[in-house]
């Protein structure tokens, strides 16, 4: 058998241990926010975006939206996050 260096065209491909590591960090943010007292985030979807944590979806108030993002901040492993929710009212099809 005949081992060959790998090579790549463009960017090497991500470290599994990358992906598993924000995978991680993803959960315990959406396990956060879940169990935060003051946030209904059934409704919130977080990812991972290069460095940041990023929250989408629909709260029911202002208060939930800044809760989000305390309760976000104070996790292990999160330096930055970027708050993407709405409120439960507002429309992604309207006029912006």
């Amino acid at each position: 058998m005949v081992f060959k260096e790998q090579t790549f065209h463009g960017l090497e491909p991500e470290m599994e241990t990358e992906i598993a590591n924000r995978a991680s960090v993803e959960a315990a943010v959406a396990n956060a926010l879940a169990i935060a007292g003051g946030i209904d985030a059934s409704d919130v979807e977080v990812t991972m975006e290069n460095d940041q944590i990023v929250l989408t979806g629909t709260v029911g108030t202002v208060g939930e939206i800044e809760r989000a993002t305390a309760v976000a901040k104070a996790v292990e492993g999160v330096h930055l996050v970027q708050n993407r929710i709405l409120l439960g009212g507002s429309s992604l099809d309207g006029p912006h």
